[in-house]
């Protein structure tokens, strides 16, 4: 049966006593979003994944030794729809501090987690009931980058499956690094890694990858560029086709956060925090892009986005404004309107559909 209702979860910077994960229905026809229930009991749930059978969710602990008195955790959640329900299955320590992203292969297994404050990236297993394992890899990168107020040491930003699972894309915005490890799927390892640097001080975040599987598309936090790369499947190894600004040369300092391709394949979307904007791009048929427009992300600080399953709306969590808010997509140089709904979402960080 075909639906214009999805399931939605935000989740932002929230302490413990207050709800920092959100579960929605969006309608795709409409653009409306409304709340159907919280959660509250996690420090700073500020990313989130959902497992691909749909029972399950997945939540960093973005915390630190230094600054919270304990190292990041990652939870692992059950959640009912009808009527909505969520309750903790249990908890593991991420490896690190600050863990900032979570990636579940498709099957279901494993779980990357990426570790801002100790540049580390982590495997963990995930059990038959939805539990997490203890970690069963542990990779520490070293080295730094010339942005010494952000690259003191490594800093990992994500760490995402390649389409084919083979694969493991770690993006290092530290040490301005791209890594790929070959993924032993039967013991939850990775190994043999390769390295693509950056342009210095470019600190790659983000990345996603076209429909088609053939590119990859990287959003640079510290330089505010998009980075085009070729991927070759077999071997795991990218090779750099084009770099573009996402903002004109006058704009105020700001930092770009999250990235997404239309359903489509043939526009790309990046936020800009401190200009509090969207880049809209368009993508061409050899994979380079060509600057549409910019437009007001609805709030303030776009730390996360995520287009609808239509491609008709983008999602904006604008962590300053505490909201999420919904964009309809324009045809031609319009590309982006204004806000259709929101809603309240302490510290906005993140942006997740559950797919079906």
């Amino acid at each position: 049966m075909i639906t214009s209702q999805h399931v939605l979860y935000a989740g932002g910077y929230a302490p413990a006593d207050q709800a920092g994960i959100h579960g929605c229905i969006f309608d795709d026809a409409t653009g409306d979003l409304t709340v159907r229930g919280s959660f509250a009991g996690i420090v700073n749930p500020s990313f989130l994944s959902v497992h691909p059978n749909g029972r399950w969710l997945y939540a960093v602990s973005e915390t630190s030794r230094q600054k919270d008195g304990t190292p990041g955790a990652v939870w692992a959640l059950r959640y009912t729809d009808e009527p909505w329900s969520m309750e903790p299955i249990n908890h593991q320590m991420s490896g690190g501090d600050w863990p900032c992203h979570l990636d579940i292969n498709s099957t279901g297994q494993w779980l990357l987690v990426s570790n801002y404050g100790s540049g580390t990236v982590s495997v963990l297993p995930i059990l038959p009931d939805g539990a997490l394992g203890e970690i069963t890899d542990l990779i520490q990168h070293y080295g730094s980058g010339p942005k010494s107020e952000r690259q003191e040491g490594p800093h990992v930003h994500s760490a995402t499956f390649t389409p084919d699972q083979r694969f493991v894309m770690v993006a290092d915005l530290g040490i301005d690094t791209l890594v790929v490890y070959a993924f032993d799927s039967s013991a939850g390892l990775l190994r043999e890694p390769t390295h693509t640097s950056t342009r210095p001080g470019a600190g790659p975040r983000f990345k996603i990858f076209h429909p088609s599987g053939q590119r990859v598309y990287v959003d640079n936090e510290l330089d505010n560029t998009v980075a085009v790369y070729d991927y070759d499947a077999e071997s795991g190894r990218l090779r750099e086709l084009q770099i573009v600004e996402t903002l004109p040369p006058d704009a105020p300092e700001s930092t770009v956060a999250g990235i997404q391709i239309s359903p489509s394949g043939d526009r790309l979307y990046v936020s800009n925090r401190g200009h509090d904007s969207i880049s809209i791009f368009e993508i061409e048929a050899d994979g380079r892009l060509t600057r549409l427009a910019i437009r007001p992300c609805g709030g303030r600080c776009p730390r996360d986005i995520a287009i609808s399953p239509s491609g008709h709306f983008l999602l904006v969590a604008n962590q300053d404004s505490d909201e999420v808010v919904v964009l309809p997509v324009l045809d031609g140089v319009e590309a982006l309107g204004a806000p259709v709904s929101r809603i309240i979402a302490l510290g906005a960080s993140c942006v997740h559909f559950v797919k079906v």
